[in-house]
């Protein structure tokens, strides 16, 4: 393992603080503020990997620049210790000469960051720029920038050693003022400083070529941190995403003394590390604890971030998003947990995460679950979440532990918002057709009597309610259904942006109860898609991945009871991406089940006519069962036109799915009834046959989440 102590020894590192910066102003005016922490970062570094990590101090080299309070534009090190430019670039080929052939490099930097006019136009173009690590003599004539360029190159001559890299850059590319005790490590502006004569490039214009080439090819989107472009080679540890802050500060309220941000975190959590923890653990609390301090500063990780902490393995990955902070409501009492996960993530409110120590290795299993955490308040990118104990156990969520998606969460009551559209203008009507939303003045009169009847008539039936006003039309907890008048005065129903749903023939205002069949075909509607929506997205489950579902082909000769054809009897699809089949067709579609466990599968058809059936096995059976390993081959007859979505599902127990069953829109819904529960997962279903919903949300969090799952996919009818 990485953490025996005779491992630890094979160490190198190289470690780059800068507190002076000489003489501080720039030609231009601009300047790079000393600093107060960086070198104070560096020697806490070192004390860490001499004292905690075991590493000889004769492998360890160390470049500072402290600043002399005498005269703050002269550091107190002696010039060969300075990190200059020629110095850094020197340290790092010498640390490359030092170290032994697969050993762990440790490279950190404490400054500046900076940008400046590209000195390599050649390679990235007249007008690009320079991103890269500030120089103690930057203000001196002699002062230059360790490039982007610089430092991608050195770095893959480490990597070409075969030497194992990692990469801590505390530092930022953008400068600002700050309010209280706080600075910011970054600079203001781009500076145009060119290249001094007799200042050489780290390697030939070729090799720098090809190294940017790499580089940006593995990055299409340009992502950067610090000016270093993401390489799979090493990891790379960044404070901050680009044009945003990396802070030091006074952790220390005693003492005053300053450190990065990032670094005071990092050796907080490498102190608490647990043997195989990966570099993604450590980011996940580091990344907790800045983003709660510094809202403005978000932390990069990069490469193998699943990588063993100063290891060489690599563990298996696990999908989960930290847990940023945790709090009590003042007003509830409620214990709420920050997960860093949300909109950007197709996340929506009610998604339930089951919630795991930082220092749990087996995210499988749910005995080292330590609460459930579900989205109350969805953000872009982070979610609040209340806090649940498992079992009735006792809270214990921390910064930087991690979370699992279990269930994504389905709506049962959905809204609907009364569109009330404008009357034409004398200018509307003279045009060839009605601009859209706007209704001929006769109809425009009955528009406020026809949707007064609507909201009469929607009250008492259980899963459909009004919504006041329309809500983002990503948003879960908004606008599911739009109703409105058109210029025939028929209702139309609309899904959330607007659009007719289509199938769904029109109704007329003076039709005989019109009002009372449009909130039935609302309750049609949420009841369909609750069904349609019904997933398990818990990743740590054995199921998870294992039902493996594709259209084999159609047949225009087969017919009930035949036996199955082989697919080199059938015919192909003529386009893969969108299967089609004629009407009175059959198409034949393949199970398999990959699991360790026989699984009970059933196969529901979600048709163009609102109606779902299920399709296999037909009336008497509930489900069929896939043996461990094995796959069944099911013909289904196309028997009307339109798109059918299919739904597969399957359990580890017995179960029954019938309970989803609909008919076409307009016809009477019966319920089925309740005769038992064989399970809770069946219990769930149930709800959906219910004339009143139990409860708002149908949550898979509360079902055996490891015993079953689905997949769906979809197929054309054509004539």
């Amino acid at each position: 393992m990485a953490d025996k102590p005779e491992q630890t020894l094979n160490i190198y590192a190289l470690l780059i603080g800068i507190d002076c910066y000489m003489p501080n102003v720039l030609p231009d005016g601009s300047r790079y503020k000393n600093l107060g922490g960086c070198v104070r970062d560096v020697n806490h570094v070192e004390a860490f990997l001499v004292d905690e990590r075991k590493v000889p101090k004769a492998q360890i080299l160390k470049l500072t620049a402290s600043v002399n309070p005498n005269e703050p534009t002269k550091p107190l090190e002696s010039p060969e210790k300075l990190p200059t430019r020629q110095n850094m670039i020197d340290s790092f080929r010498k640390l490359g000469e030092m170290a032994t052939e697969k050993a762990q490099v440790y490279i950190h930097y404490s400054g500046h960051g900076g940008r400046a006019k590209t000195v390599f136009p050649s390679i990235k173009g007249e007008d690009e720029i320079d991103e890269g690590l500030v120089p103690t003599d930057i203000g001196t004539l002699e002062g230059q920038y360790l490039r982007d360029l610089d430092l991608a190159t050195l770095l893959k001559e480490l990597v070409n050693k075969q030497l194992t890299v990692t990469v801590v850059l505390d530092c930022c590319n953008s400068g600002g003022a700050t309010r209280g005790d706080v600075e910011i490590r970054g600079g203001e502006g781009i500076d145009e400083k060119p290249l001094q004569p007799g200042q050489e490039l780290v390697a030939p214009l070729e090799t720098l070529a090809a190294t940017w080439r790499s580089l940006t090819e593995q990055t299409a989107r340009g992502l950067k941190a610090s000016g270093l472009r993401v390489a799979r080679d090493y990891v790379l540890l960044a404070a901050c995403r680009l044009n945003e802050y990396a802070y030091e500060y006074a952790f220390n309220r005693e003492t005053k003394e300053r450190n990065g941000a990032l670094t005071y975190w990092l050796l907080d959590t490498l102190r608490q590390q647990n043997p195989g923890q990966t570099y993604q653990d450590l980011f996940d609390r580091i990344n907790a604890k800045i983003h709660s301090q510094f809202p403005q500063q978000t932390p990069i990780l990069m490469g193998e971030e699943n990588r063993i902490i100063f290891g060489n393995e690599l563990a298996e990955r696990v999908y989960a998003v930290p847990v940023l902070k945790v709090e009590k409501n003042a007003e509830t009492g409620e214990m709420q947990a920050v997960l860093g996960v949300g909109q950007a993530n197709g996340m929506s409110k009610g998604a339930e995460f089951a919630i795991y120590p930082r220092t749990t290795r087996d995210l499988t299993k749910k005995e080292n679950r330590v609460a459930i955490a579900r989205i109350i308040q969805r953000g872009a990118t982070d979610s609040l979440c209340k806090l649940e104990p498992i079992n009735g156990e006792k809270l214990n969520v921390e910064d930087g532990d991690r979370a699992v998606l279990v269930s994504p969460s389905v709506n049962l009551v959905r809204k609907v918002y009364l569109i009330a559209q404008e009357a034409a203008s004398a200018e509307d009507l003279a045009k060839p057709s009605l601009p859209p939303n706007k209704l001929l003045p006769e109809i425009f009169k009955q528009q406020e009597k026809s949707l007064e009847a609507i909201k009469n008539a929607l009250p008492g039936n259980g899963w459909v309610e009004l919504a006041e006003e329309v809500v983002a039309a990503d948003d879960d907890e908004g606008v599911a259904y739009q109703l409105l008048l058109n210029n025939k005065e028929e209702y139309e129903i609309c899904d959330r942006t607007g659009h007719p749903f289509a199938g769904i023939p029109p109704i007329k205002t003076s039709d005989p109860d019109a009002a009372p069949r449009v909130v039935k075909r609302l309750v049609h509607l949420a009841k369909y898609h609750a069904t349609a929506e019904l997933d398990n997205t818990d990743k740590d489950s054995p199921l998870a991945g294992k039902l493996i579902v594709e259209w084999l082909g159609t047949s225009d000769i087969y017919q009930l009871g035949d036996k199955t054809p082989p697919p080199s009897q059938l015919k192909p699809f003529a386009d893969t991406r969108k299967p089609s089949v004629k009407l009175g067709d059959y198409v034949f579609l393949s199970i398999q089940n990959d699991s360790f466990q026989a699984l009970n599968v059933a196969v529901l058809d979600l048709a163009s006519d609102w109606s779902i059936e299920q399709i296999s096995p037909g009336k008497g059976e509930n489900f069929i069962t896939i043996e461990a390993g094995k796959k069944e081959s099911i013909g289904i007859p196309a028997t009307s036109e339109g798109e059918d979505v299919v739904k597969i599902l399957a359990t580890v127990g017995p179960i029954n799915f019938r309970w989803l069953e609909l008919p076409s829109l307009d016809e009477d819904i019966q319920s089925k009834g309740l005769s038992r529960l064989g399970n809770p997962l069946e219990a769930l279903l149930v709800a959906i046959d219910k004339e009143q919903p139990p409860t708002r949300k149908l949550s898979v969090a509360r079902s055996p989440s490891r015993e079953w799952t689905t997949k769906q996919i979809s197929l054309t009818i054509t004539k």
